[in-house]
């Protein structure tokens, strides 16, 4: 009888511990996190996927607190770069995440460097 309650408690244990892998899969990737925060017209922009995207980390500055708030100012935030999405008159689109990866803090796009 202590054998089976042992072999159905280690079953139990095993399945819960396995469990728990699922469900660190389910965040979203922090190139989708940022597409989902865009209007359509800007996803539209994007020419293949949003995971045809680079993802760097960046220190809020004085230029960037213009764009993202003041109280921003020395945040480090993921900036999502979606490559093609620069115009003639604008840079890429990039949008900043905080690095919980969950929330996004602003977009705009980057400047354009006229050659």
């Amino acid at each position: 009888m202590k054998k089976h309650i042992l072999i159905s408690l280690l079953a139990c244990i095993s399945m819960f511990i396995s469990g728990c892998n699922f469900f660190k899969g389910d965040k979203l990737p922090i190139e989708m996190v940022a597409f989902n925060s865009l209007t359509k017209e800007e996803q539209d922009k994007i020419p293949v996927s949003p995971k045809d995207s680079s993802v760097k980390k960046v220190t809020v500055n004085d230029e960037l607190s213009e764009q993202l708030g003041n109280n921003l100012i020395g945040k480090r935030l993921y900036a999502v770069i979606f490559n093609g999405t620069e115009t003639d008159s604008l840079g890429k689109l990039i949008v900043y995440v905080d690095l919980n990866k969950e929330t996004v803090v602003g977009k705009g796009y980057e400047k354009k460097i006229n050659n």
